[in-house]
């Protein structure tokens, strides 16, 4: 009903909008702590950000449903993730700058370690380092073949995670995942959801029979789990859709590969969050819209360690103020999904969000935290409706009818 609409309302000023993500920031209370994660960490910046601005909680998709990282993403980019869900291979290969072809299936892996009866111990294989995956990647490379005319790429993202894309005619990518997602199992099969992609199937289920051959003495990384196969396609960017000249400041691929499906320019990969600042300072006068990632949020929760998690928010609320003093017309800070010590995995719960612009109506919040931000003035939302309201505040709408 409300398609385009925004698209008709957006003007053009020099407003800038930096949009700050920390990755799966929600959380739960855990064992002997007394609250969530962000409720316990020391976070003045935050909070004194709270107190001046407007908060509130994004659904990703719709109550209840769990998000993956893609579709989290795409929702705060202001695309529905539903019409844009694709396969985590396509995004990983946009981020690493793999260009894809039409023949191309994409698949994201994780290297993962089985013991002697093919059930898996660690579905990271020990969060092994990058130098590890390449020394790996470059062994599957040497013995795996697959029957002519079919090829296939497989490069390092970073510590276990890597992209594998098959290349070849009359391939289709509706393809299962083989990552189980729980320990104490072997990896499925690939499996086609039709039969366009029985090709597929037969190629990737090939490949990985070799792979675990040719792994084998491997300590760790002695197996791969693939998801997210999917071919690409075009979006229309922020750009065309806001006006929006876009910098992603993320490092990881995944997140790099959504901002340059979405039309963004992609920084280069630095080493750190203060490093992610500076580039911030030094690029603020050529664009107007900033993304700025922390992966470190998602992974101590996704490792189920709470104290690492709060050291995390924490060390991002030190860089609070040097974000501040370049002053952005509008500075948003939520996550993309929650991601719970406690669950150790992404989980249903809403996010925290807040707004921090001249514009916001102050709405009483005293911290950044869930507790606060479920009585914040911004109410509920659905991800896909926060970027219609970061253009309000940075006066980027203009209004609708006489």
């Amino acid at each position: 009903m409300y398609d385009g609409l925004i698209e008709q309302l957006v003007i053009e000023n020099t407003s800038k909008i930096v949009l700050l993500v920390m990755d799966g920031l929600g959380g739960l209370q855990f064992e002997n702590y007394q609250g969530t994660e962000l409720e316990l960490a020391k976070t003045p910046n935050l909070d004194a950000l709270a107190q001046a601005g407007s908060c509130g909680l994004l659904t990703p998709i719709m109550t209840g449903v769990t998000t993956g990282s893609g579709p989290g993403h795409f929702g705060l980019f202001g695309y529905d993730p539903l019409n844009t869900n694709i396969g985590r291979g396509v995004l990983s290969a946009a981020g690493l700058e793999f260009d894809l072809t039409d023949k191309d299936v994409a698949a994201r892996v994780n290297f993962a370690t089985i013991d002697t009866s093919g059930n898996i111990t660690d579905r990271r294989a020990g969060r092994i380092d990058t130098a590890t995956n390449q020394r790996v990647c470059e062994i599957l490379r040497q013995k795996v073949k697959l029957p002519k005319p079919y090829k296939f790429f497989l490069v390092t993202e970073k510590e276990h995670r890597a992209l594998l894309v098959l290349r070849g005619p009359n391939l289709a990518g509706d393809l299962d995942d083989t990552d189980p997602q729980i320990t104490g199992v072997p990896p499925l099969a690939v499996k086609a959801q039709n039969v366009k992609s029985k090709k597929a199937a037969a190629l990737f289920n090939d490949f990985l029979k070799q792979a675990r051959k040719a792994l084998a003495a491997e300590p760790q990384a002695n197996m791969l789990l693939l998801r997210g196969f999917a071919k690409h396609h075009p979006y229309p960017s922020l750009f065309k859709r806001y006006k929006l000249r876009c910098l992603c400041l993320a490092n990881y691929p995944m997140y790099r590969g959504v901002s340059k499906l979405v039309g963004m320019e992609l920084y280069p990969v630095v080493k750190s969050f203060a490093e992610q600042v500076d580039a911030l300072k030094e690029n603020f006068d050529k664009y107007e819209f900033f993304f700025m990632h922390v992966k470190a949020t998602d992974a101590t929760g996704e490792d189920g360690d709470f104290a690492a998690k709060m050291k995390a928010i924490e060390d991002v609320d030190g860089m609070i103020p040097r974000i501040t003093a370049l002053k952005p017309e509008v500075l948003a800070i939520t996550g993309d999904h929650s991601t719970p010590s406690a669950l150790r995995a992404h989980s249903w719960h809403p996010v925290p969000l807040l707004v921090w612009s001249k514009n916001a109506r102050y709405d009483g919040s005293r911290a950044f935290n869930e507790k606060s931000c479920q009585t914040g003035g911004l109410g509920r939302l659905y991800s896909k409706e926060m970027m219609p309201l970061l253009l309000a505040h940075a006066l980027r709408l203009k209004k609708f009818g006489a």
